[in-house]
């Protein structure tokens, strides 16, 4: 009886080893579902980071991305459930690159203190790094993936936070149609290290796709409703025989040619930006309201089906929305302040059934009919009082 109770014990030790040791090797997920956005905090008038955490439990946005590593944002959401992607700065990638123990420094200082119960999920290296004007940066990209990988294995937390690095579409040479879409030539010693390296740890490829920027350079030839989501004859891709009815997918799947043509079939395409601008200098063409509401909305309506593209029916698609919020210091044109789905005070800019930190249609007309209301209310209440003490 002993003996059998010994085997039956130790079946079960073996077995729970074996799942403790699968679960240990589990990689997090870094993005739940299919939306996120950018909280983008180049301003100085937005709400304090805890009650933009309010406003994302409010919207019910799960998936958070910032652009560098704020404690205040960190110690906000602390305890929130909010999956949350930090960013090591473009001015931070040289000195981490060129010294390991700099991304250990790093780490000790920005995720260390705050994980797991803010929950970080991800780290971007660097923000459209390559295609840019500084060579030297292109060159340090990679030494600083490696060198936070490396001291993310040490900590323990290499299956546990997602490395990446998002690119712009300058990185390709061509993206129509879709299939013809191929990496430049001359930003291949860069990407192919970058390549072979997030092959091997699983990370997907992050591209920040803008149908509005597309549009807005060639509004002459590109057909507005192909770029909203809206009715459209759509293109034709001759060479896979495959119809486009959004410019979205067409570009998720002019990055998936991208990475096939260059050896890597299976990496996954996530989108680490997209959105609309709401307003524009006169030369900006599409930026406006109506725009804006229609893009973003067929959008969430289409990542919500939680399906794939025309070219990866069966990878699911999923993007990061540009951005939370206005932010009225960024430089440039008119619509690089003008993105946001919320305005500063938290009130809703771009109207998708969220609901804002206050009402979008506060005004001192509407406060006095509120102030009427209630007075109103109060003198019922006041004179059924008394008819009731005296009846």
């Amino acid at each position: 009886m002993l003996r059998r109770g010994g085997v039956v014990l130790l079946v079960v030790v073996v077995v729970l080893g074996l799942l403790a040791a699968r679960c240990d090797g589990k990689k997090v997920s870094s993005f739940v579902g299919t939306y996120g956005v950018n909280y983008g905090r180049i301003a100085d008038n937005l709400p304090p980071p805890t009650e933009v955490v309010k406003l994302l439990r409010m919207a019910r946005i799960k998936n958070v991305k910032i652009y560098d590593a704020d404690h205040t944002v960190l110690d906000a959401f602390r305890g929130s459930g909010l999956n949350l992607v930090i960013a090591v700065t473009n001015g931070e990638v040289k000195d981490i690159a060129a010294s390991p123990a700099k991304a250990m420094d790093w780490l000790n200082e920005n995720v260390q203190p705050y994980y797991p119960s803010t929950r970080i999920v991800g780290i971007t290296v660097g923000n459209e790094v390559l295609g840019g004007a500084d060579a030297g940066l292109a060159e340090a990209l990679i030494g600083a993936v490696v060198n936070i990988h490396d001291a993310l294995k040490m900590l323990g937390l290499a299956t546990k936070i997602e490395l990446t690095t998002p690119h712009s579409e300058a990185v390709f040479a061509n993206s129509y149609p879709p299939s013809a879409c191929v990496f430049r030539d001359d930003l291949m010693v860069y990407l192919k290290p970058l390549l072979d390296f997030f092959s091997k740890t699983g990370a997907p490829f992050y591209v920040n796709a803008y149908p509005f920027l597309a549009y807005m350079s060639d509004p002459a030839h590109i057909d507005v409703n192909y770029a909203l989501f809206k009715p459209n004859a759509g293109i034709y891709d001759a060479k896979t025989r495959l119809r486009y009815d959004n410019m979205f997918e067409a570009q998720v799947d002019a990055a998936y040619f991208a990475l096939e043509a260059a050896g890597y079939p299976e990496m996954e395409v996530r989108v680490a930006e997209t959105g609309w601008a709401s307003a524009g200098d006169a030369t900006e063409a599409g930026a406006d309201p109506a725009n804006a509401r229609a893009y973003n909305f067929n959008l969430r309506k289409r990542l919500f089906l939680r399906k794939g593209t025309p070219y990866r029916p069966g990878r699911v698609a999923k993007a990061y929305i540009f951005a939370l919020f206005n932010e009225n210091l960024k430089p440039g044109p008119t619509t690089e302040r003008h993105y946001g789905l919320f305005k500063p005070d938290g009130s809703v800019s771009i109207d998708l059934g969220f609901k804002g930190l206050v009402p979008s249609s506060s005004s001192p007309s509407s406060s006095i009919i509120s102030f009427k209301v209630h007075l109103l209310i109060v003198l019922f209440l006041l004179v059924v009082f008394v008819l009731f003490r005296h009846g």
